[in-house]
């Protein structure tokens, strides 16, 4: 039997958990990320890209290219609940589950046993479950006999679409694409198929193997040659360990307060460490990564003497190397990892490492170093709030003093708005509102 891989990726998905959240958001440019002059979009909505704003851009060109779009901080946990719920939805379907990203997943269909004519009415069953679960999020699916076909398929789907391929015109499929739609080629390795004519999959199945070892390496060039006929036999792999766990900050301005920064990597040690513990794993190894206003950028990693999870002794551990640089230049983006993952606990060789000399550092609280305006502080646009008088809501604006605030709900429709001051008592962060597909789902 031909194998049948389904991929799905969730349409703009964290514009649309904006969007679905906000309602007077819903048909409106929304861009997530890219606030502050040093902002990167995350993503953008597709009304926000029909004005050329796409993922990875510099904030400041894409208010350049739509000035009126709604920029709005991340909401993680939010992104996270919807991801969980489609996910789970998934393994409904077939227990062979890989997960790329919060919105991003393949699907073996092996244990199924879905006939191949029931393959439209199936998959149109699981995107209408998607949307119901999600509160209105939409997805685009691709079918194909491989992963790599089948990403291709969902690409050509979108937004909120579906393309199965038959196992018999997936070669016509794939003829006329240009090379870039090719996983693994970049700008670079366009310009040296260009050169040598290539510029289609047609033309590269058609080109010389020597040559394209000879321009491109043997691995990518045999790599390529064999995906131009579609041949891809990589499994879905529904345990994949992650390699590392790491988060971090780039700042507005460039920080050179060491007491600000390490204030800063305590708070973000904290969260890596509860995430490596609600995946269940213990680290060997605690990476600081720090970038300066010139870009260059400093990674420095120290080995533990066993594997961990203790949040004291990873904290300890990167501020013992964000001691060992020099910060008086500024510090641009700081950052904190673990990696060299184990399953269980590895008692240290020796006592005295250096990853426990600093655990004793006094504590600093957040308003001593002005932690405003750093990611996760403060009433950022696009947060989650709530008011004693008017309820829930979301900050439309803030700053000078004041805090704009749109009162509705997914459930309430366009709100009214009110601003108050920043200090104001009655005003204060919210948890997200959660979805009841997640509660559902959490009783499982």
């Amino acid at each position: 039997m031909t194998r049948r891989i389904l991929h799905l990726d969730l349409d703009a998905f964290f514009a649309a958990v904006e969007q679905r959240d906000k309602p007077s958001l819903r048909g409106k440019a929304v861009v997530v990320g890219g606030a502050g002059p040093r902002g990167v979009v995350a993503t953008a909505s597709y009304e926000a890209r029909r004005f050329g704003v796409r993922s990875a851009m510099a904030g400041t060109e894409a208010r350049r290219r739509a000035p009126n779009a709604a920029f709005l901080g991340g909401r993680f946990a939010a992104y996270r609940e919807s991801s969980r719920i489609v996910m789970g939805l998934l393994r409904e379907v077939s227990p062979l589950v890989e997960p790329l990203s919060f919105d991003e997943a393949y699907v073996d269909l092996g244990p199924t046993r879905w006939a191949e004519h029931e393959l439209e009415d199936r998959v149109a069953n699981l995107r209408a479950e998607l949307t119901r679960r999600t509160e209105g999020l939409t997805a685009s699916v691709g079918v194909a006999s491989s992963k790599f076909l089948a990403k291709l398929a969902s690409e050509a789907a979108k937004p909120d679409g579906v393309r199965i391929l038959d196992p018999a015109e997936e070669l016509d499929f794939l003829a006329p694409l240009h090379v870039r739609a090719m996983p693994g080629v970049g700008p670079a390795t366009e310009q040296r198929l260009v050169a040598i004519g290539v510029h289609t999959v047609a033309e590269l199945r058609e080109a010389d193997p020597a040559e394209l070892i000879r321009e491109l390496g043997q691995a990518a060039g045999e790599g390529l040659a064999a995906l131009a006929w579609g041949r891809d036999d990589r499994a879905v792999q529904p345990q994949r360990e992650p390699k590392s766990i790491s988060t971090e900050d780039t700042f507005a301005t460039d920080l050179t307060d060491r007491a600000q920064l390490e204030q800063i990597l305590r708070r973000d040690a904290a969260a890596v460490t509860a995430r490596l513990r609600k995946a269940g794993y213990f680290a060997r190894t605690v990476t600081l990564k720090v970038r300066f206003p010139d870009f260059t950028t400093r990674t420095v990693a120290r080995r533990l003497g066993g594997a961990t999870d203790a949040e004291d002794v990873i904290t300890a551990t990167g501020l013992a190397l964000l001691g060992e640089i020099d910060v008086r230049a500024g510090v641009r983006l700081l950052g904190i990892g673990v990696s060299n993952f184990s399953t269980s606990a590895q008692e240290r060789l020796f006592g005295d490492e250096d990853a426990g000399a600093t655990s004793a550092s006094t504590s600093v609280e957040d308003g001593d170093v002005g932690l405003s305006g750093v990611r996760g502080r403060g009433f950022h646009p696009g947060a989650d709030v709530i008011h004693d008088e008017w309820g829930r809501g979301w900050v439309w604006g803030s700053g000078l003093g004041r805090v704009t605030v749109r009162f509705e709900t997914r459930q309430t429709g366009p709100g009214p708005i009110r601003t108050f001051a920043v200090d104001d008592e009655a005003l204060r962060p919210a948890d997200i509102d959660p979805l009841p597909a997640a509660v559902a789902e959490s009783d499982d």
